[in-house]
This record gives structure tokens, C-alpha cells and sequence, in this order.
């Protein structure tokens, strides 16, 4: 056989086997003869016609003797046909490669299967059912309705990551899920006074989720996605169902109290404000990219949770000696938790970061026992099991 023959035949794959089953047809050899000839055993030479192991160097040699009829290139057309045979079965497999590339690119998918929102699987058929049943689309080509719904409000939606992404899509999930009245704007400006009433003791926020639904407002609370810089997000089942998503990713009382707000002022606001936050408390915050329905919804929750002529008052009064026996004294006038006020501090500049941090009291534990909630060992339904 000569190496045009050998490329000719290459374009229908077939395992070098049935190059060397024609080979002994042509000349009336039995598998035996064939390993009695090349010195090999007869389960050797069985497994190579089945393509059920390669042809090595020694092999191919054997073989170009024994059909090379003299061709000092013989050898080197089995070793030819062997390696394309395994390339070619390579890039079939590699078809499930881009497939799943695709589907890591679509999603963050180990963390997924890691959180229980799909199943472990070798099998990318049954991997991909599970994303798109989770995201809720037909297709990787596709975005999840609640995320469409949430681009069409504002450019900045299509800047998410896949991580961001499936962080969104799991507390509308999960939002679904929690029992509510129909919202009521009047009964939320209602709630937002009983919350305020609750603030100053830390275990209080135990209250908050069944408050909120009786004010037609479902929360839920969602471990953030790695990398994700999540701290909230507030968005619509339908008109009458806003969901908030909190991801309690920094366990303080001050934290969780402006992300709250911070949300509602977005429900207060309308579907125009569905989306998500991101590094909206804390140092990395940067406030000059907002957009004018950010701004508004930080001013109306900064005050609402300190008034503002007020902490500006004290400010002027005591800066620059800040002692935590004055903030406190400060917070039970304005009848607010002391780690309000100095996180306000601090978002001013008057206070650096690191100090006073034993006023940041935790209280994560309180509101994931009392909303329905997604990590932490928290594992909610909904999701692939």
C-alpha cells in the first residue's frame, strides 16, 4: 500500500484494522497467520483489526514487512493511518469540548454543581439540559426572560457577568417561591416606619422578611457567586410582585440595613429600577458612575436611616474627636444602631475603614433563619438536584 493510497482512504476514518483486514483478504491470511507471521500473539492482533489497540513503531514495522512487499516506506503508512484513526476520534470527541466550553463561558458551572443549582455530570447533553432549565431558556444563544426584562430598563444590565447573572436568575427563583400580598406602596411606606422601629437592636432583623410580605415585598436572601461584587438586587415577577435579593456577602448590621433600604428605594421606584447593585457599601464603592436612579435611591436611604442635618451637625460639633461613647450617644438620639452611624462616618471620610469595628455587630445568622435563603448551608429548592 503507498501513502497516496493510505491518504485517499483516510477520508472515510476507518480504524487502520480494516486496512489490514483487506491486506490479508487480498492475500487468504486468517488472524492467525497473520500473527504467526509478525510474531505476535492472536489477542494482539485481534485487538488491533477491532480498533481496540494502536499500532505501535515495532508493530508497524512488522506489518510493513509483512505487506510492504519491499516498500521502505511501509511502515510509516501504518503508523499514519493509526495516528489519524486516533485524531479523528479526538476531534469527534471534541465536539462535546466546544459544547461544554460554551456552557462555561455561558455560566460559572463548577460553582453551580458546587451549590447544588445543577448536577455533577460527565455527560454534556444532560449537563446543558440542566443549565438551560435553570436559566430558563432554550438556548445558550438566549438570556433568561428576567434578565431581558432587566436589560431593557438600563444599558448597564448588559455589562454582567455569568456570575452576576446566575446570582439574579437564582433570587428570582427563589423569589417565586416566598408567599406574599399583592405590593401595596401605601402598606411599604407603612413598613418602611416599623422597620426603622427595629433597627436599633440587631436582633430585630429576624422580623424583616414577614414584614415586607405583608407588604406585597418578597425577600430573599442568596450567597453572592464568586467574584461577583453582589450586594443587592431588586426586581419584578409581575406588577404586583417586586422580589429583593440581598446577598449579605459583609456580615454587619450597617451593611445589611443600607442594602435593604437601598432596595426598597428601587421598589418604591418602580420596574424602572430592576437590577442589580454592585459595590454599593464599603471602600470600593465609587458613586461617580451611578446613574441618576442610583443616586436617588443612596440619598433617600442614607437619610432614612440617619438624618442628614443631623450627622452633619455632629460632625461639625465633634470633628475631629470621634469616640465611640459619642457615637453611641449620637445613634439613641436618632433612635438608629451605632454601626449606622459610623458607616456613615466612614462613607464621609471622617473615620477610617479599620476603626471602631466591634460597633459592626454580625447579623447574617438573624436574617438567613428567617427568609428563605441560598448558602451557607442553606439550601433552598428550586434547582437541579
Amino acid at each position: 500500500m503507498t501513502n497516496t493510497e493510505a491518504d485517499t482512504q483516510y477520508v472515510d476514518v476507518f480504524p487502520p484494522g480494516e486496512f489490514i483486514k483487506d491486506e490479508m483478504l487480498e492475500r487468504g491470511w486468517s488472524q492467525a497467520d497473520l500473527a504467526e507471521i509478525i510474531g505476535k500473539s492472536p489477542k494482539l492482533v485481534s485487538e488491533i483489526l477491532s480498533g481496540k489497540r494502536s499500532i505501535t513503531p515495532e508493530t508497524a514495522a512488522s506489518l510493513g514487512a509483512a505487506f510492504g512487499e519491499g516498500d521502505p516506506d511501509s511502515a510509516q503508512v501504518w503508523l499514519n493511518l493509526e495516528s489519524r484513526y486516533r485524531l479523528s476520534r479526538i476531534a469527534t470527541g471534541g465536539g462535546d469540548v466546544s459544547r461544554r466550553a460554551r456552557l462555561y463561558e455561558k455560566a460559572p458551572v463548577k460553582e453551580m454543581v458546587r451549590r447544588g443549582w445543577l448536577r455533577q455530570s460527565n455527560d454534556v447533553d444532560a449537563l446543558e439540559r440542566d443549565l438551560l432549565c435553570f436559566l430558563g431558556i432554550d438556548s445558550t444563544d438566549d438570556d433568561p426572560t428576567i434578565l431581558a426584562a432587566a436589560r431593557a430598563k438600563g444599558s448597564w444590565a448588559r455589562e454582567w457577568t455569568p456570575a452576576q447573572q446566575v446570582w439574579f436568575v437564582r433570587v428570582a427563583q427563589l423569589g417565586s417561591m416566598v408567599n406574599a400580598n399583592r405590593y401595596s406602596a401605601a402598606r411599604l411606606r407603612s413598613a418602611m416606619e416599623q422597620l426603622k422601629a427595629l433597627i436599633p437592636d440587631a436582633e430585630n432583623v429576624r422580623l424583616v422578611p414577614r414584614l415586607l410580605a405583608d407588604a406585597g415585598v418578597r425577600l430573599v436572601v442568596v450567597e453572592h457567586t464568586s467574584g461577583s461584587r453582589i450586594d443587592g438586587a431588586t426586581l419584578w415577577l409581575d406588577p404586583k410582585s417586586p422580589v429583593v435579593g440581598l446577598s449579605m456577602r459583609y456580615d454587619r448590621i450597617d451593611y445589611f440595613w443600607h442594602t435593604l433600604f437601598h432596595e426598597l428605594a428601587h421598589v418604591r421606584q418602580g420596574k424602572r429600577a430592576s437590577g442589580l447593585d454592585i459595590d454599593l457599601a464599603g471602600p470600593d464603592s465609587d458613586r461617580e458612575d451611578w446613574s441618576d436612579i442610583e443616586v436617588e435611591a443612596d440619598t433617600e436611604t442614607v437619610s432614612g436611616l440617619v438624618p442628614q442635618d443631623a450627622l452633619t451637625d455632629f460632625i461639625r460639633r465633634v470633628r475631629p474627636l470621634y469616640s465611640q461613647k459619642k457615637i453611641l450617644g449620637f445613634a439613641a438620639k436618632c433612635r438608629t444602631h451605632p454601626a449606622i452611624v459610623l458607616g456613615q462616618l466612614k462613607h464621609r471620610g471622617e473615620i477610617p475603614w479599620k476603626n471602631m469595628a466591634r460597633l459592626h455587630v454580625k447579623v447574617r445568622e438573624y436574617i438567613t433563619d428567617s427568609a428563605l435563603t441560598d448558602g451557607w448551608g442553606h439550601m433552598a429548592p428550586g434547582a437541579p438536584r
